[in-house]
């Protein structure tokens, strides 16, 4: 089986034309079809609207006519007038048969899928930053814009225990498979901005989450995937391989062509 892996395509940065949209739709379905990937996962930020969300997920399961599996990502989250909490729009993901936030996906007697968007714990960060500092969301004139546009019913840190609580929900009632881990925040050091950064000993903050540690000494995940950090990497340590393999922002791109940076990030693995 081909499992394609990708995150972070963020299809309305610039604008949400049709027109627009349509380029990543077009250029998605021809790498899935021309890398004869089975299954695609998302690791998140396929936009910033639910709506725009569901319907690029809908609209690229029926032209490639495979299952796609994803989980929301921190801009898939967001919203406008903070109208209502986030759990909710959450919960809307989770409704979703598609999504893997608390319904993990058997593939077969070896091997199985669980998600969760994660959340960050603050412990990326330099640890010159007290907690307090770092609860601010705001360093050198700028804001981590999850601020302005999310609305969890605790702090981040509490946010990020209870993902990973629900993770490990997830994970016991598949004792005996290999495990492919898929969360939008980062769960591993080696993907953050690497310290000293000007800015980024500050926004690390943002990035990942130690509560996922101890799952990796207690279960038997073989790949987790990552995104958020608009990196595109991959690692191994001991039995694990951790991928990020991120589209990212346009401004981020080595070239100006779509399908190419689609096909340069796209990472597939075979089980």
């Amino acid at each position: 089986m081909r499992i394609g892996i990708i995150s972070d395509l963020h299809i309305d940065r610039y604008n949400n034309s049709v027109e627009n949209i349509h380029l990543y739709e077009d250029a998605l379905v021809e790498e899935i079809q021309n890398r004869q990937i089975d299954m695609l996962l998302i690791a998140g930020d396929i936009s910033n609207s639910y709506e725009l969300t569901m319907d690029f997920i809908h609209t690229i399961s029926k032209e490639s006519g495979i299952e796609i599996k994803f989980v929301p990502g921190n801009h898939d989250l967001w919203q406008s007038d903070l109208t209502k909490n986030t759990e909710e729009i959450l919960q809307r993901y989770a409704d979703q048969s598609e999504c893997l936030v608390r319904q993990p996906y058997i593939i077969n007697d070896d091997w199985a899928i669980v998600g969760h968007t994660g959340w960050y714990d603050y412990s990326y960060a330099s640890g010159r930053f007290s907690y307090e500092r770092l609860s601010r969301r705001a360093y050198y004139g700028g804001t981590w814009q999850d601020k302005e546009h999310v609305d969890w019913s605790y702090s981040d840190d509490i946010m990020s225990k209870n993902f990973a609580d629900d993770v490990r929900d997830d994970l016991a009632g598949l004792e005996g498979r290999k495990i492919i881990l898929v969360t939008h925040i980062v769960t591993n050091t080696n993907f953050r901005v690497p310290m000293p950064h000007r800015l980024f000993d500050y926004y690390n903050a943002f990035i990942g989450t130690s509560d996922f540690d101890e799952i990796y000494d207690d279960y038997d995940i073989r790949y987790s995937i990552m995104g958020h950090v608009h990196f595109r990497h991959s690692l191994t340590e001991g039995s694990i391989t951790y991928i990020c393999p991120c589209l990212g922002y346009k401004r981020e791109w080595r070239t100006d062509d779509i399908r190419t940076e689609m096909g340069n990030s796209m990472y597939v693995i075979e089980i």
